[in-house]
């Protein structure tokens, strides 16, 4: 299994020298069961003062209160983990969830909550409707089920990257047959709701060590993908950019309800409104050693 190093560094240049407000910082990889955090370190430039917490889903939120004035604003991230994710998962699902439709325990449903409820509306319901054409009968087996969605949006959306900050809504990318990764995750995880299923998206770093995964054009990029929660097996990772299961070359930071709740880095600044003409992001995922 990878020991990797995961470098993110965030550039934002301005025209004049401004007033940075606090910073909310979602760097920190989260830990799991298929992933332990051998090290992590935030760097900023100009100098701030890092108070750190945990938001409702238990991500690590870091908030950055300045001092000093600045025309730029640098934040690096460096991290080290060792990362188990198995290229072939098998799930112990439930025997009551093993065929589709199914009911969730009480208790997972009462917990679950937002997380089962839709956040784009879709007042005539094409969705629910784009989504049933995946149901095969009824019953049909859970895992094929959810398989067959990620997969039929690889096959109906074509990926295409963009720079510019935000997610299509789901019909939008749907509509166009063209979307981000965040867009192809955001799709899922609301056709999975759709459904009935309780689902939540990740946003966090890819390792593409031999550059075949769509989503990276190096080594190693930001990414979004989904997870599903199926009794018995937990939450399920599910990656349609690249038709995946599991969490192998996945490395989570952030998982929340909706994407917006997990942006890596946001804040805002006083001066003139034409002041800030540029941001640059630059990400390295690479292996430096094995367990």
């Amino acid at each position: 299994m990878p020991v990797l190093n995961i470098h993110h560094r965030t550039t934002y240049s301005f025209r004049e020298t401004v007033s940075l407000s606090p910073h909310r910082l979602m760097l920190r990889p989260r830990e799991g069961r298929e992933l332990r955090l051998l090290s992590h370190e935030i760097s900023i430039f100009p100098e701030a003062v890092l108070n750190w917490s945990n938001d409702v889903f238990g991500n690590t939120i870091a908030s950055a209160t300045f001092q000093t004035r600045s025309d730029s604003l640098v934040v690096e991230s460096s991290a080290t983990v060792d990362l188990t994710a198995s290229a072939w998962p098998v799930f112990d699902v439930a025997a009551s969830a093993i065929n589709y439709p199914f009911l969730y325990p009480d208790n997972d449903w009462t917990d679950l909550g937002a997380l089962t409820v839709q956040q784009y509306d879709d007042v005539q319901q094409r969705l629910e409707t784009w989504a049933r054409g995946f149901v095969a009968g009824r019953p049909t087996d859970t895992l094929s089920l959810l398989k067959d969605i990620s997969l039929g949006i690889t096959s109906c959306i074509s990926y295409q990257s963009r720079e510019e900050q935000g997610t299509q809504a789901p019909l939008i990318t749907l509509d166009r047959g063209w979307g981000s990764c965040r867009d192809f995750a955001v799709l899922f995880a609301e056709t999975a709701r759709s459904l009935g299923f309780g689902a939540r998206i990740v946003s966090g770093y890819l390792f593409n060590p031999d550059s075949s995964l769509t989503g990276s054009t190096d080594q190693g990029s930001t990414h979004a993908w989904a997870e599903v929660f199926v009794p018995g097996a937990g939450w399920i990772t599910f990656d349609p950019t690249n038709r995946s299961v599991g969490g192998a070359n996945l490395i989570p930071v952030a998982v929340s309800r909706d994407i917006a709740q997990a942006v890596p880095v946001s804040g805002s600044f006083n001066g003139a409104t034409d002041a800030f003409p540029s941001m640059d992001v630059a990400v390295e995922v690479k292996a430096i050693g094995s367990t």
